[in-house]
Protein backbone atom coordinates (compact mmCIF):
# COMPACT_ATOMS: atom_id res chain seq x y z
CA UNK A 1 0.00 0.00 0.00
CA UNK A 2 1.67 3.43 -1.18
CA UNK A 3 0.76 6.54 0.91
CA UNK A 4 -0.35 9.56 -1.75
CA UNK A 5 0.45 13.34 -0.08
CA UNK A 6 -0.68 15.80 -1.48
CA UNK A 7 0.78 19.42 -0.64
CA UNK A 8 -1.91 22.08 -0.25
CA UNK A 9 -1.91 25.98 0.24
CA UNK A 10 -5.25 28.24 -0.09
CA UNK A 11 -5.62 29.10 -4.03
CA UNK A 12 -4.91 25.70 -5.14
CA UNK A 13 -6.43 24.76 -8.52
CA UNK A 14 -8.94 22.13 -7.65
CA UNK A 15 -9.06 20.18 -10.61
CA UNK A 16 -5.20 19.56 -9.93
CA UNK A 17 -5.83 18.21 -6.76
CA UNK A 18 -9.01 16.13 -7.61
CA UNK A 19 -8.48 14.99 -10.74
CA UNK A 20 -5.41 12.86 -9.65
CA UNK A 21 -7.24 11.88 -6.60
CA UNK A 22 -10.15 10.86 -8.13
CA UNK A 23 -8.13 8.26 -9.93
CA UNK A 24 -6.02 7.17 -7.42
CA UNK A 25 -8.57 7.12 -4.87
CA UNK A 26 -9.97 4.26 -7.12
CA UNK A 27 -7.44 2.10 -6.80
CA UNK A 28 -7.87 1.42 -2.75
CA UNK A 29 -5.95 -1.99 -2.70
CA UNK A 30 -2.40 -0.08 -3.78
CA UNK A 31 -3.12 3.50 -2.48
CA UNK A 32 -4.04 5.76 0.24
CA UNK A 33 -4.62 8.73 0.68
CA UNK A 34 -3.25 11.92 2.83
CA UNK A 35 -3.71 15.80 2.21
CA UNK A 36 -1.48 18.26 4.61
CA UNK A 37 -0.49 21.90 4.35
CA UNK A 38 2.06 23.95 6.28
CA UNK A 39 -0.41 24.50 9.08
CA UNK A 40 -2.81 22.22 9.25
CA UNK A 41 -6.45 23.17 8.95
CA UNK A 42 -9.18 24.05 6.02
CA UNK A 43 -7.46 25.16 2.86
CA UNK A 44 -9.39 26.59 0.62
CA UNK A 45 -8.94 26.40 -3.78
CA UNK A 46 -9.27 29.12 -5.98
CA UNK A 47 -13.09 27.97 -6.71
CA UNK A 48 -13.99 27.77 -2.90
CA UNK A 49 -13.55 23.98 -2.29
CA UNK A 50 -12.47 23.20 1.33
CA UNK A 51 -10.10 20.37 2.11
CA UNK A 52 -9.07 19.13 5.71
CA UNK A 53 -5.23 18.90 5.89
CA UNK A 54 -2.91 17.52 8.15
CA UNK A 55 0.40 19.70 9.60
CA UNK A 56 2.98 19.34 7.53
CA UNK A 57 5.09 18.89 10.52
CA UNK A 58 3.13 15.79 11.59
CA UNK A 59 4.16 13.47 8.59
CA UNK A 60 6.98 10.88 8.87
CA UNK A 61 7.86 7.84 6.76
CA UNK A 62 9.77 7.82 3.64
CA UNK A 63 8.46 5.98 0.07
CA UNK A 64 5.05 7.62 -0.53
CA UNK A 65 3.81 9.60 -3.79
CA UNK A 66 3.79 13.51 -3.40
CA UNK A 67 1.34 15.39 -5.44
CA UNK A 68 2.17 18.97 -6.30
CA UNK A 69 -0.86 20.86 -7.63
CA UNK A 70 -0.62 24.38 -9.32
CA UNK A 71 -2.67 27.45 -8.53
CA UNK A 72 -3.01 31.14 -8.27
CA UNK A 73 -1.71 30.74 -4.98
CA UNK A 74 1.75 29.46 -6.38
CA UNK A 75 2.97 32.89 -7.15
CA UNK A 76 3.32 34.36 -3.37
CA UNK A 77 4.63 30.57 -2.33
CA UNK A 78 7.68 30.75 -4.88
CA UNK A 79 9.54 32.94 -2.44
CA UNK A 80 8.13 31.36 0.64
CA UNK A 81 11.40 29.81 1.56
CA UNK A 82 9.47 27.68 4.39
CA UNK A 83 7.10 26.34 2.06
CA UNK A 84 9.94 25.45 -0.55
CA UNK A 85 12.19 23.67 2.58
CA UNK A 86 9.08 21.86 3.95
CA UNK A 87 8.15 20.49 0.04
CA UNK A 88 11.85 19.69 -0.92
CA UNK A 89 12.25 17.72 2.56
CA UNK A 90 8.90 15.60 1.24
CA UNK A 91 10.16 15.07 -1.80
CA UNK A 92 13.45 13.64 -0.63
CA UNK A 93 11.81 11.13 1.09
CA UNK A 94 9.07 10.11 -1.94
CA UNK A 95 9.44 7.18 -4.07
CA UNK A 96 7.56 9.35 -6.72
CA UNK A 97 7.09 13.29 -7.08
CA UNK A 98 3.88 14.03 -9.63
CA UNK A 99 3.15 17.75 -10.54
CA UNK A 100 0.11 19.34 -12.20
CA UNK A 101 -0.01 22.53 -14.36
CA UNK A 102 2.36 26.04 -12.38
CA UNK A 103 3.06 23.38 -9.74
CA UNK A 104 6.42 22.46 -11.67
CA UNK A 105 7.26 26.09 -11.28
CA UNK A 106 6.35 26.02 -7.45
CA UNK A 107 8.68 22.53 -7.55
CA UNK A 108 11.57 23.73 -9.37
CA UNK A 109 12.05 25.94 -6.80
CA UNK A 110 13.52 23.53 -4.83
CA UNK A 111 16.45 22.47 -7.14
CA UNK A 112 15.35 19.16 -7.45
CA UNK A 113 14.47 19.66 -11.19
CA UNK A 114 17.80 21.13 -12.13
CA UNK A 115 19.01 19.46 -15.50
CA UNK A 116 15.95 17.13 -15.74
CA UNK A 117 13.23 17.39 -18.12
CA UNK A 118 10.13 18.78 -17.15
CA UNK A 119 6.57 20.91 -18.55
CA UNK A 120 4.57 23.12 -16.98
CA UNK A 121 1.03 25.04 -18.33
CA UNK A 122 1.25 26.13 -22.08
CA UNK A 123 0.08 29.12 -21.24
CA UNK A 124 2.07 30.40 -18.17
CA UNK A 125 5.33 28.39 -19.61
CA UNK A 126 7.65 31.59 -20.11
CA UNK A 127 7.19 31.81 -16.78
CA UNK A 128 8.69 28.90 -16.01
CA UNK A 129 11.62 29.34 -18.00
CA UNK A 130 11.70 32.58 -16.13
CA UNK A 131 11.55 31.01 -12.74
CA UNK A 132 13.60 28.35 -13.74
CA UNK A 133 15.82 28.28 -16.27
CA UNK A 134 18.30 25.23 -15.33
CA UNK A 135 15.13 23.10 -15.93
CA UNK A 136 14.91 21.39 -19.25
CA UNK A 137 11.32 22.67 -20.18
CA UNK A 138 9.52 20.47 -22.92
CA UNK A 139 6.98 23.08 -24.64
CA UNK A 140 5.21 19.98 -26.22
CA UNK A 141 4.40 17.73 -24.08
CA UNK A 142 0.88 16.46 -22.01
CA UNK A 143 3.30 14.99 -19.64
CA UNK A 144 6.83 14.30 -18.74
CA UNK A 145 8.24 11.66 -17.07
CA UNK A 146 12.18 12.08 -15.76
CA UNK A 147 13.15 9.23 -13.83
CA UNK A 148 10.72 9.29 -10.72
CA UNK A 149 9.05 12.91 -11.93
CA UNK A 150 6.23 13.64 -13.33
CA UNK A 151 5.26 16.74 -14.47
CA UNK A 152 2.38 17.66 -16.12
CA UNK A 153 0.60 20.17 -18.43
CA UNK A 154 -2.33 22.42 -17.68
CA UNK A 155 -5.34 21.53 -15.29
CA UNK A 156 -6.49 18.35 -17.07
CA UNK A 157 -3.06 17.08 -18.05
CA UNK A 158 -2.85 15.82 -14.73
CA UNK A 159 -5.44 13.21 -15.14
CA UNK A 160 -3.54 12.08 -18.09
CA UNK A 161 -0.69 12.19 -16.30
CA UNK A 162 -1.56 9.90 -13.21
CA UNK A 163 -3.31 6.93 -16.12
CA UNK A 164 0.27 7.14 -17.44
CA UNK A 165 1.90 7.05 -13.60
CA UNK A 166 -0.09 4.13 -13.14
CA UNK A 167 -0.21 2.40 -16.10
CA UNK A 168 3.84 2.42 -15.06
CA UNK A 169 3.35 1.08 -11.93
CA UNK A 170 0.99 -1.03 -12.42
CA UNK A 171 0.23 -1.77 -15.69
CA UNK A 172 -1.65 -0.73 -19.10
CA UNK A 173 -4.85 -2.46 -18.66
CA UNK A 174 -5.82 -1.31 -14.81
CA UNK A 175 -5.48 2.31 -15.86
CA UNK A 176 -7.04 1.89 -19.32
CA UNK A 177 -10.25 0.37 -17.08
CA UNK A 178 -10.16 2.95 -14.82
CA UNK A 179 -10.46 5.67 -17.25
CA UNK A 180 -13.26 3.62 -18.93
CA UNK A 181 -14.94 3.57 -15.27
CA UNK A 182 -14.82 7.35 -14.98
CA UNK A 183 -15.60 8.10 -18.86
CA UNK A 184 -12.37 9.71 -19.88
CA UNK A 185 -10.76 10.22 -22.83
CA UNK A 186 -7.71 9.23 -21.78
CA UNK A 187 -4.75 10.51 -23.99
CA UNK A 188 -1.93 7.87 -24.00
CA UNK A 189 0.51 9.47 -25.86
CA UNK A 190 2.84 12.08 -23.56
CA UNK A 191 3.66 13.69 -26.62
CA UNK A 192 0.00 14.93 -27.35
CA UNK A 193 -0.26 18.59 -26.65
CA UNK A 194 -2.44 20.41 -28.77
CA UNK A 195 -2.11 23.58 -26.78
CA UNK A 196 1.42 24.61 -26.71
CA UNK A 197 1.05 26.18 -30.19
CA UNK A 198 -1.34 28.06 -28.83
CA UNK A 199 0.74 30.19 -26.92
CA UNK A 200 4.35 31.94 -28.32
Amino acid sequence: MKRMITILFHNFETLDVFGPVEIIGRLTDHFNLQFVSQTGGIITSTQNVPIVTEPVAGLSGSGHILLIPGGLGVANLLKDGQFVNDMKSLALKAEYILTVCTGSILFSKTGLLNGKKATANKRLFSWAIQESPDVNWIKKARWVKDRNIYTSSGVSAGMDMTFGFIADLLGHDIARQKSIEIEYDWKEDAGWDPFADLYP
